[in-house]
């Protein structure tokens, strides 16, 4: 898995907990819905930083709780 899937499927794997739809998460992030569509569909292959965080902020999560997932270990390269 490279590190753009896992991300994407912490993103939908985090969404499915909640409860709540794409739409809502940029919403609670303060983020345009296409930018976490294009994280979503693979159009964004290195989504920034700051993006992630945003997402975190939008889920009342720690930076390092997202990336504390089974799915970070033994990435490939990208």
């Amino acid at each position: 898995m490279t590190l753009n899937e896992a991300i994407k499927t912490r993103i939908l794997n985090l969404c499915k907990e909640r409860n709540i739809t794409v739409n809502k998460l940029a919403t609670l992030s303060g983020i345009y819905q296409s930018t976490v569509n294009n994280i979503l569909v693979g159009f964004s292959k290195s989504p920034k930083a700051i993006t992630v965080y945003r997402i975190c902020q939008g889920l009342n999560i720690e930076l390092h709780e997202f990336y504390n997932d089974k799915l970070f270990k033994n990435l490939d390269d990208d």
